[in-house]
């Protein structure tokens, strides 16, 4: 272990973010109905430039008007390469309420990407008076983003969330996909004359846990495109799960559901993690370092892989 200890992430619900464009605000109370952990309220991609500065003022409008519940409410902004960016940034910070709670940026590439939102943001807070600290989520969209992808990590505070933006990623590196996350029909190998599918997302996703994990940052899992494969997403969800993703996007309602499930360590896996910590307790009363479990090896690190799943499990029942 290095003496420099990994830091501890949020210690919030981040199973399910759920999308909704800022230009659609009838759907806002619906969002903040659901059983979603975070609300994206969107201004990017879903938003046409024509209807940038109204969606803008629908969000700043519903951050103060609508009960949030005790989710995280969140906002996409406008990528750094646009001219509304800094008009989102601005308009966000002095004109709505304190209940906002995080700022998304989007396709970053670099830690400066993230020092130029930081400055603005902690400029505006100084000037309004605003004594609840905004955070900030990034989505690592591009060749440079992932390359870049742990001094994002470190590049601020403020930094709550990452996730990886499979689409605009893919067209970044070039990939001859249409697909947004899931398997792909021609990412394969033959084995014994057989077709056998891996995930093309794997390496991108471990590489952002990685980072997330060293910095105290929450590795969350982005969109799944076609919401008419459940057994798509949930697969997807899960592998991700199995990385230490901590949650994933919704971009339909019906996701928020599933997202859920994977998202929730089961009752099954909550006992035997809970089983796991008494049999180590009984070996290190008996001055032992490892003992076995159901015909298995468990030791000093069974207990933090343990631990994990019913800290997880009771920050879920406790929020």
């Amino acid at each position: 272990m290095s003496f420099r200890l990994q830091p501890s992430p949020p210690a919030r619900p981040n199973r399910c973010q759920l999308f909704g464009p800022g230009s659609r605000p009838a759907i806002f109370e619906k969002m903040a109905a659901s059983a979603a952990d975070v609300i994206n309220l969107d201004l990017e991609d879903s938003v046409a430039p024509s209807d940038k500065d109204s969606a803008r003022a629908n969000i700043i409008q519903a951050i103060g008007d609508i009960d949030w519940g005790t989710k995280t409410l969140s906002v996409r902004i406008n990528g750094l390469d646009t001219p509304y960016w800094y008009r989102d940034v601005v308009g966000l910070l002095e004109q709505a309420s304190d209940r906002l709670d995080q700022i998304m940026i989007p396709k970053v590439g670099n830690a400066g990407d993230i020092y130029a939102v930081d400055a603005l943001v902690t400029a505006i807070e100084a000037a309004k008076g605003r004594t609840k600290p905004i955070t900030f989520e990034v989505i690592i969209e591009s060749a440079a983003g992932i390359a870049h992808v742990e001094e994002i990590a470190a590049a601020s505070p403020r930094m709550a969330a990452m996730s990886l933006g499979a689409a605009d990623f893919a067209a970044s590196m070039g990939m001859a996909t249409t697909g947004i996350g899931g398997t792909q029909e021609d990412y394969y190998m033959i084995r014994d004359g057989q077709k056998h599918w891996s995930d093309p997302w794997h390496w991108a996703q471990a590489a952002i846990v990685a980072a997330c994990r060293t910095h105290g940052v929450l590795p969350v899992d982005g969109p799944f495109g076609d919401f008419s494969d459940d057994d798509g997403f949930v697969a997807q969800a899960k592998r991700s799960a199995t990385l230490g993703m901590v949650g994933k996007w919704a971009i339909h309602p019906k996701q928020v559901a599933l997202a859920n499930e994977v998202f929730t360590p089961s009752e099954a896996a909550v006992a035997e993690a809970r089983e796991i910590l008494a049999a180590m307790e009984e070996a290190k009363a008996k001055g032992e370092g490892a003992t076995v479990y159901k015909g298995r090896l468990v030791d000093i690190a069974s207990i933090k892989q343990a631990e994990v799943i019913v800290k997880q499990s009771e920050m879920i029942a406790g929020h």
